[in-house]
Protein backbone atom coordinates (compact mmCIF):
# COMPACT_ATOMS: atom_id res chain seq x y z
CA UNK A 1 0.00 0.00 0.00
CA UNK A 2 2.98 2.55 0.66
CA UNK A 3 3.64 3.96 -2.69
CA UNK A 4 0.00 4.02 -3.75
CA UNK A 5 -1.23 5.66 -0.24
CA UNK A 6 1.91 8.47 -1.09
CA UNK A 7 1.04 8.69 -4.35
CA UNK A 8 -2.70 9.61 -4.04
CA UNK A 9 -2.61 11.92 -0.73
CA UNK A 10 0.39 13.86 -2.55
CA UNK A 11 -1.10 14.43 -5.66
CA UNK A 12 -4.47 15.63 -3.32
CA UNK A 13 -2.49 17.76 -1.69
CA UNK A 14 -0.76 19.44 -4.74
CA UNK A 15 -4.59 20.19 -5.41
CA UNK A 16 -6.28 21.02 -2.57
CA UNK A 17 -3.27 22.43 0.45
CA UNK A 18 -4.25 24.92 2.07
CA UNK A 19 -2.62 28.13 2.16
CA UNK A 20 -1.17 29.09 5.55
CA UNK A 21 1.20 32.02 6.27
CA UNK A 22 3.63 29.80 7.62
CA UNK A 23 4.00 27.30 4.64
CA UNK A 24 5.57 27.12 1.02
CA UNK A 25 3.14 25.70 -1.87
CA UNK A 26 3.63 22.47 -3.16
CA UNK A 27 6.62 22.35 -5.42
CA UNK A 28 7.99 26.00 -4.10
CA UNK A 29 11.02 26.18 -2.18
CA UNK A 30 10.67 24.84 1.38
CA UNK A 31 9.62 27.38 4.01
CA UNK A 32 11.90 29.00 6.31
CA UNK A 33 12.68 27.07 9.33
CA UNK A 34 12.12 29.42 11.80
CA UNK A 35 8.40 30.22 10.32
CA UNK A 36 7.98 26.01 10.39
CA UNK A 37 8.96 26.08 14.39
CA UNK A 38 7.34 28.98 15.45
CA UNK A 39 4.05 27.50 13.94
CA UNK A 40 4.19 24.43 15.12
CA UNK A 41 4.91 25.12 18.66
CA UNK A 42 2.25 28.10 18.31
CA UNK A 43 -0.26 25.51 17.19
CA UNK A 44 0.09 22.79 20.07
CA UNK A 45 -3.51 22.66 21.35
CA UNK A 46 -4.90 25.52 19.60
CA UNK A 47 -6.77 25.83 16.16
CA UNK A 48 -5.23 27.27 12.72
CA UNK A 49 -7.77 29.86 12.79
CA UNK A 50 -6.56 31.10 16.44
CA UNK A 51 -2.58 31.19 15.67
CA UNK A 52 -2.46 32.83 12.11
CA UNK A 53 -3.17 36.59 13.72
CA UNK A 54 -0.40 35.71 16.35
CA UNK A 55 1.56 34.56 13.70
CA UNK A 56 1.67 37.39 11.64
CA UNK A 57 2.20 39.82 14.76
CA UNK A 58 5.07 37.59 16.09
CA UNK A 59 7.19 37.64 12.50
CA UNK A 60 6.45 41.39 12.11
CA UNK A 61 7.54 42.29 15.50
CA UNK A 62 10.71 39.61 15.34
CA UNK A 63 11.00 38.85 11.92
CA UNK A 64 14.10 36.17 12.38
CA UNK A 65 15.28 33.83 15.02
CA UNK A 66 17.64 36.18 15.85
CA UNK A 67 15.15 39.51 16.58
CA UNK A 68 13.35 36.76 18.93
CA UNK A 69 16.20 35.51 20.61
CA UNK A 70 17.20 39.03 21.77
CA UNK A 71 13.29 39.95 22.39
CA UNK A 72 13.06 40.30 26.50
CA UNK A 73 10.95 37.40 28.12
CA UNK A 74 8.51 39.40 29.21
CA UNK A 75 8.06 41.12 25.90
CA UNK A 76 7.62 37.74 24.29
CA UNK A 77 5.18 36.41 27.19
CA UNK A 78 3.06 39.76 26.45
CA UNK A 79 2.22 38.96 23.00
CA UNK A 80 1.89 35.10 23.67
CA UNK A 81 -1.34 36.30 25.94
CA UNK A 82 -4.29 34.78 24.84
CA UNK A 83 -2.79 31.60 23.55
CA UNK A 84 -2.62 29.73 26.61
CA UNK A 85 -0.01 26.89 27.86
CA UNK A 86 2.21 29.93 28.42
CA UNK A 87 5.18 27.60 29.03
CA UNK A 88 5.87 27.59 25.07
CA UNK A 89 6.39 30.95 25.21
CA UNK A 90 9.22 31.05 27.93
CA UNK A 91 10.70 27.75 25.76
CA UNK A 92 10.48 29.58 22.86
CA UNK A 93 12.89 32.49 23.93
CA UNK A 94 15.16 29.53 25.41
CA UNK A 95 15.65 27.83 22.11
CA UNK A 96 15.49 30.98 19.92
CA UNK A 97 18.61 31.95 21.79
CA UNK A 98 20.42 28.28 21.46
CA UNK A 99 19.54 28.54 17.68
CA UNK A 100 20.87 32.14 16.95
CA UNK A 101 23.93 30.96 19.61
CA UNK A 102 24.52 28.04 16.86
CA UNK A 103 24.49 30.59 13.99
CA UNK A 104 21.43 27.94 12.16
CA UNK A 105 18.50 25.25 12.90
CA UNK A 106 19.84 22.07 13.54
CA UNK A 107 18.30 19.67 10.79
CA UNK A 108 17.58 16.48 12.23
CA UNK A 109 14.47 14.91 14.61
CA UNK A 110 17.42 14.06 16.99
CA UNK A 111 19.11 17.51 16.86
CA UNK A 112 15.73 19.69 16.99
CA UNK A 113 14.58 17.50 20.29
CA UNK A 114 17.46 18.95 22.06
CA UNK A 115 15.97 22.08 21.91
CA UNK A 116 13.77 23.22 24.56
CA UNK A 117 10.42 23.02 24.33
CA UNK A 118 10.92 20.84 21.28
CA UNK A 119 9.41 17.19 21.82
CA UNK A 120 8.58 13.86 19.46
CA UNK A 121 5.76 16.04 17.49
CA UNK A 122 7.19 19.09 16.27
CA UNK A 123 10.66 17.50 15.86
CA UNK A 124 9.72 15.45 13.64
CA UNK A 125 7.54 18.34 11.89
CA UNK A 126 10.54 20.31 11.78
CA UNK A 127 12.30 17.96 10.15
CA UNK A 128 10.01 17.00 7.98
CA UNK A 129 8.54 20.48 6.70
CA UNK A 130 11.63 22.53 7.02
CA UNK A 131 14.37 20.36 6.19
CA UNK A 132 12.49 17.60 4.04
CA UNK A 133 14.07 14.71 6.51
CA UNK A 134 11.44 11.46 6.09
CA UNK A 135 9.97 11.58 10.32
CA UNK A 136 6.93 10.30 11.38
CA UNK A 137 4.90 13.44 12.39
CA UNK A 138 1.87 12.04 14.44
CA UNK A 139 -0.42 14.68 15.63
CA UNK A 140 -4.35 13.61 16.79
CA UNK A 141 -5.26 14.46 13.02
CA UNK A 142 -2.72 11.86 11.96
CA UNK A 143 -3.52 9.32 14.70
CA UNK A 144 -7.47 9.55 13.61
CA UNK A 145 -6.63 9.24 9.50
CA UNK A 146 -4.29 6.35 10.14
CA UNK A 147 -6.55 4.49 12.76
CA UNK A 148 -9.23 4.53 10.07
CA UNK A 149 -6.72 3.52 7.62
CA UNK A 150 -5.34 0.86 8.60
CA UNK A 151 -8.51 0.10 10.65
CA UNK A 152 -6.68 -0.15 14.37
CA UNK A 153 -9.49 -1.03 16.59
CA UNK A 154 -6.79 -0.89 19.90
CA UNK A 155 -8.51 1.52 21.79
CA UNK A 156 -6.36 4.78 22.25
CA UNK A 157 -3.88 5.52 24.05
CA UNK A 158 -2.61 2.39 23.90
CA UNK A 159 -2.84 2.31 19.87
CA UNK A 160 -0.24 4.40 19.53
CA UNK A 161 2.38 2.48 18.68
CA UNK A 162 0.66 0.56 16.01
CA UNK A 163 -0.62 3.98 14.55
CA UNK A 164 3.06 5.11 14.68
CA UNK A 165 4.05 1.21 13.04
CA UNK A 166 1.35 1.62 10.16
CA UNK A 167 2.50 5.21 9.17
CA UNK A 168 6.15 4.37 8.83
CA UNK A 169 4.58 1.67 6.15
CA UNK A 170 2.76 4.89 3.77
CA UNK A 171 5.43 7.71 4.72
CA UNK A 172 7.64 8.47 1.68
CA UNK A 173 11.18 9.05 1.43
CA UNK A 174 10.70 11.90 -0.82
CA UNK A 175 8.86 15.16 -0.26
CA UNK A 176 8.51 14.34 3.48
CA UNK A 177 7.41 17.92 4.15
CA UNK A 178 4.38 17.93 1.38
CA UNK A 179 2.89 14.42 2.84
CA UNK A 180 3.15 15.45 6.54
CA UNK A 181 1.31 18.71 5.50
CA UNK A 182 -0.95 16.56 3.69
CA UNK A 183 -1.75 14.42 6.31
CA UNK A 184 -2.57 17.58 8.62
CA UNK A 185 -5.02 18.95 6.42
CA UNK A 186 -6.62 15.46 5.15
CA UNK A 187 -7.53 14.82 8.86
CA UNK A 188 -8.63 18.77 9.29
CA UNK A 189 -10.92 18.79 6.26
CA UNK A 190 -12.20 15.72 5.27
CA UNK A 191 -11.61 13.12 7.64
CA UNK A 192 -12.95 14.69 10.96
CA UNK A 193 -13.41 13.15 14.42
CA UNK A 194 -17.64 13.01 13.44
CA UNK A 195 -17.38 13.50 9.77
CA UNK A 196 -16.21 11.59 7.49
CA UNK A 197 -16.47 12.74 3.80
CA UNK A 198 -15.37 9.90 2.00
CA UNK A 199 -16.71 10.58 -1.40
CA UNK A 200 -13.96 13.60 -1.68
CA UNK A 201 -11.01 11.53 0.09
CA UNK A 202 -8.32 10.25 -1.67
CA UNK A 203 -8.27 7.37 -0.12
CA UNK A 204 -11.65 5.78 -0.31
CA UNK A 205 -10.70 3.24 -2.15
CA UNK A 206 -8.03 1.85 0.06
CA UNK A 207 -9.45 2.91 3.38
CA UNK A 208 -10.24 -0.60 5.32
CA UNK A 209 -12.60 1.74 7.91
CA UNK A 210 -14.65 2.99 5.30
CA UNK A 211 -14.50 -0.64 3.64
CA UNK A 212 -16.30 -1.89 6.50
CA UNK A 213 -19.06 1.03 7.00
CA UNK A 214 -18.73 3.88 9.46
CA UNK A 215 -15.32 5.06 9.95
CA UNK A 216 -15.91 7.50 12.23
CA UNK A 217 -16.25 4.60 15.21
CA UNK A 218 -12.54 5.39 14.72
CA UNK A 219 -10.22 5.71 16.35
CA UNK A 220 -11.14 4.42 19.54
CA UNK A 221 -10.92 6.12 22.26
CA UNK A 222 -10.61 5.59 26.35
CA UNK A 223 -12.39 6.72 28.83
CA UNK A 224 -11.77 10.09 29.55
CA UNK A 225 -11.40 11.14 33.52
CA UNK A 226 -13.71 13.52 34.98
CA UNK A 227 -12.03 16.64 35.75
CA UNK A 228 -12.42 18.12 39.11
CA UNK A 229 -13.19 21.69 39.76
CA UNK A 230 -11.37 23.86 41.44
CA UNK A 231 -12.46 27.55 43.41
CA UNK A 232 -10.33 30.45 44.03
CA UNK A 233 -10.30 34.18 44.24
CA UNK A 234 -8.57 36.85 42.02
CA UNK A 235 -8.24 40.43 44.02
CA UNK A 236 -8.60 43.68 42.10
CA UNK A 237 -6.52 46.46 43.87
CA UNK A 238 -7.18 49.65 42.14
CA UNK A 239 -5.67 53.36 42.93
CA UNK A 240 -4.95 56.62 41.33
CA UNK A 241 -6.15 54.90 37.77
CA UNK A 242 -3.53 51.97 38.43
CA UNK A 243 -4.21 48.78 39.05
CA UNK A 244 -1.59 46.47 41.06
CA UNK A 245 -0.25 43.50 39.14
CA UNK A 246 1.90 40.76 39.87
CA UNK A 247 4.34 38.31 37.96
CA UNK A 248 3.89 35.15 38.86
CA UNK A 249 6.73 32.79 39.41
CA UNK A 250 8.76 31.19 36.64
CA UNK A 251 7.55 27.39 37.22
CA UNK A 252 4.31 26.80 37.82
CA UNK A 253 1.01 27.67 35.97
CA UNK A 254 1.17 30.79 33.86
CA UNK A 255 4.07 30.83 34.65
CA UNK A 256 6.44 34.22 34.31
CA UNK A 257 3.12 35.96 33.15
CA UNK A 258 1.78 38.80 34.73
CA UNK A 259 -1.93 38.75 36.54
CA UNK A 260 -4.23 39.94 39.40
CA UNK A 261 -3.13 38.54 42.42
CA UNK A 262 -5.14 35.81 43.30
CA UNK A 263 -5.27 33.26 46.86
CA UNK A 264 -3.09 30.46 45.66
CA UNK A 265 -5.61 28.15 43.38
CA UNK A 266 -4.40 25.26 41.74
CA UNK A 267 -4.75 22.08 39.92
CA UNK A 268 -4.32 20.45 43.06
CA UNK A 269 -6.36 22.48 45.94
CA UNK A 270 -8.79 25.42 45.98
CA UNK A 271 -7.45 29.03 46.72
CA UNK A 272 -7.17 29.58 50.67
CA UNK A 273 -9.67 32.93 50.09
CA UNK A 274 -6.82 34.99 51.70
CA UNK A 275 -6.85 39.12 50.46
CA UNK A 276 -3.29 40.38 49.70
CA UNK A 277 -4.10 44.07 51.90
CA UNK A 278 -6.63 44.46 54.23
CA UNK A 279 -9.96 46.79 53.88
CA UNK A 280 -13.36 46.29 53.07
CA UNK A 281 -13.71 44.10 49.55
CA UNK A 282 -16.91 43.65 47.33
CA UNK A 283 -18.15 40.64 45.21
CA UNK A 284 -16.94 41.33 41.34
CA UNK A 285 -18.05 38.53 39.91
CA UNK A 286 -17.09 35.37 38.41
CA UNK A 287 -14.83 33.66 35.81
CA UNK A 288 -14.85 30.04 34.87
CA UNK A 289 -12.17 28.59 32.96
CA UNK A 290 -10.92 25.59 31.98
CA UNK A 291 -7.56 24.21 32.03
CA UNK A 292 -6.01 20.70 30.56
CA UNK A 293 -6.30 18.88 34.03
CA UNK A 294 -9.14 21.24 36.06
CA UNK A 295 -12.07 23.52 35.77
CA UNK A 296 -12.02 26.81 37.61
CA UNK A 297 -14.47 28.65 39.13
CA UNK A 298 -12.56 31.98 39.91
CA UNK A 299 -14.16 34.83 42.28
CA UNK A 300 -13.01 38.42 41.60
CA UNK A 301 -13.16 40.41 45.03
CA UNK A 302 -12.53 43.94 44.61
CA UNK A 303 -10.72 46.22 47.15
CA UNK A 304 -13.28 49.01 48.20
CA UNK A 305 -10.78 50.77 51.03
CA UNK A 306 -9.06 53.48 50.95
CA UNK A 307 -5.27 53.79 49.69
CA UNK A 308 -4.34 49.87 49.58
CA UNK A 309 -0.68 49.37 50.20
CA UNK A 310 -0.41 45.16 48.82
CA UNK A 311 3.06 43.86 49.92
CA UNK A 312 5.61 42.03 48.47
CA UNK A 313 6.53 41.96 44.29
CA UNK A 314 4.06 43.78 42.11
CA UNK A 315 3.45 47.23 40.28
CA UNK A 316 0.90 49.56 39.74
CA UNK A 317 0.01 49.21 36.23
CA UNK A 318 -2.19 52.33 34.52
CA UNK A 319 -5.62 50.81 33.06
CA UNK A 320 -5.48 52.81 30.48
CA UNK A 321 -2.77 50.32 29.60
CA UNK A 322 -3.84 47.42 30.50
CA UNK A 323 -3.99 45.85 27.34
CA UNK A 324 -0.48 46.23 26.97
CA UNK A 325 0.17 43.89 30.09
CA UNK A 326 -0.22 40.77 28.32
CA UNK A 327 -2.68 39.04 30.81
CA UNK A 328 -3.20 35.57 30.42
CA UNK A 329 -7.29 35.17 29.23
CA UNK A 330 -8.21 34.00 32.48
CA UNK A 331 -7.35 37.73 34.52
CA UNK A 332 -8.69 39.32 31.35
CA UNK A 333 -12.19 37.97 31.81
CA UNK A 334 -11.17 39.21 35.39
CA UNK A 335 -10.28 42.39 34.48
CA UNK A 336 -13.02 43.20 32.03
CA UNK A 337 -15.32 42.44 35.04
CA UNK A 338 -13.92 45.25 37.44
CA UNK A 339 -14.03 47.35 34.53
CA UNK A 340 -17.11 47.00 33.16
CA UNK A 341 -17.92 47.57 37.25
CA UNK A 342 -16.36 50.72 37.37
Amino acid sequence: MRDRAADLLLDWYDRHARDLPWRARPGAPLPDPYHVWLSEVMLQQTTVAAVIPYFEKFTTRWPDVAALAAAPEDEVMAAWAGLGYYSRARNLVKAAREVSQAGAFPTTEAELRRLPGLGDYTAAAVAAIAFERRALVVDANVERVVARLFAIEEPLPGAKKAIRAALDTITPEQRAGDFAQAMMDLGSSLCRAREAQCILCPWQAICAARAEGDPTRLPVKGAKKAKPTRSGTAFWIEREGAVWLVTRPAKGMLGGMRSLPDDGWSARGDGSGMAPVSGAWRAGGVVRHSFTHFHLEMGLAVHAGTDPKPEGDGEWWPLDRLDEAGLPTLFAKAAALALAER
